[in-house]
């Protein structure tokens, strides 16, 4: 039987430390399943939404955490894609409409209609999430639950984006930022075939990703960084994947691209993108955005993971930690990824 009270941490105030509380335990609905949370990993998206960041604003209060791992505990009428016992992950696309052009054709993180977890529904900063079960993930055996949370996000945030540069296997990429989704933006590339060169301004985060297998290393604090680059790829990168919430790293990351090369966007530094118009005109780059990635992006990222070839350095704490984490957070110290562990 389950509990009728779960432990969450929820967002009352924006820019306040997240209230530490008991909740009641949500019932799915028909169309809806029940998780027991696992595991769920911290974003830095958590941060801009406990703070309000966005020019739209979650509704207060809610519970933030959109990379929740757990087991499916109750499922409602109408649900067969899942079962009681299946484990999946909860991520930032809760649910889309399904009809619109942008479902249609495969983009549906694009959907007007699109629902998020831990923004505009409850998350899993919770012990419980309720879950649209066409949009969870089914997380592959053999990955446990921490190793599979930051993959739901980072893991195919970062996937996702080294396919939208178009880089192909023996070209180069750049991943500007080594760190959270960095880390796994340098395994990604390196398991499809990539060069890799690093660009951060950390020197810890610079030798862990040459241990990831990053071939340049380039500290974006000594000299031209775009001139280190251009030279390390002979002419500039193929691609280029900018991870860092950092508007030089966005100025930097276009030079960084060879002629016809492409920049790809995931950071989302406050600001606006700095682009040099003429080089980007004269050069012939394209810029894109890139949003999370769709449900079977994330199969594909997850599969990379379960086939040991991609690897999120995780470090654990307890929900009770969440707003050191987010602390930690804000000065930017947390090497890779946390995730928050839940007992029993």
């Amino acid at each position: 039987m389950l509990p009728r009270i779960m432990h969450a941490a929820v967002v009352e105030t924006f820019g306040a430390p997240l209230v530490l509380g008991e909740l009641p335990v949500p019932e799915p609905g028909p169309g809806q399943i029940l998780v027991k949370t696992e595991a769920c990993g911290v974003c830095h998206t958590d941060l801009h939404a406990a703070h309000g960041d966005w020019p739209s604003r979650p509704s207060l209060p809610f519970v933030p955490g959109h990379e929740g791992i757990g087991v499916v505990a109750g499922v409602g009428a109408g649900v067969d894609r899942v079962k009681e016992g299946d484990r999946v992950g909860v991520p930032w696309l809760y649910s889309a409409c399904g009809r619109c052009e942008h479902c249609l054709s495969g983009w549906e993180t694009v959907c007007e209609a699109a629902q998020f977890s831990g923004y505009t529904r409850n998350g899993g900063f919770a012990e419980y999430i309720l879950a649209d079960p066409n949009y969870v993930a089914l997380v592959p055996r053999g990955l446990s639950a921490s190793e599979a949370a930051p993959i739901i996000c980072a893991g195919v945030t970062a996937y996702k984006g080294i396919k939208m540069t178009e880089a192909r296997p023996g070209e180069w990429i750049v991943i500007s930022g080594a760190g959270g989704l960095g880390h796994l933006g340098i395994q990604y590339a390196r398991a499809m075939g990539l060069h890799v060169c690093a660009v951060d301004v950390d020197g810890g985060k610079l030798e862990h990703a040459q241990r990831l297998g990053a071939e340049v290393l380039v500290d974006a604090r000594q000299g031209d960084p775009v001139a280190a680059v251009r030279k390390a790829t002979g002419g500039g990168a193929h691609g280029v994947l900018i991870t860092a919430p950092s508007l030089p790293a966005f100025k930097q990351g276009v030079g960084m691209a060879r002629r016809r090369g492409t920049c790809v966007l995931v950071g989302l530094p406050p600001g606006e993108f700095p682009v040099p118009l003429f080089d980007v005109v004269a050069n012939c780059i394209t810029i894109r955005g890139s949003f999370v990635g769709t449900r079977q992006d994330m199969a594909e990222a997850l599969a990379f993971a379960a086939a040991g070839r991609v690897r999120a350095d995780v470090e654990t704490q307890p929900l009770s930690a969440i707003n050191h984490v987010f602390d930690r957070l804000l000065r930017g110290d947390v090497p890779s990824r946390v995730v928050l562990e839940f007992g029993g």
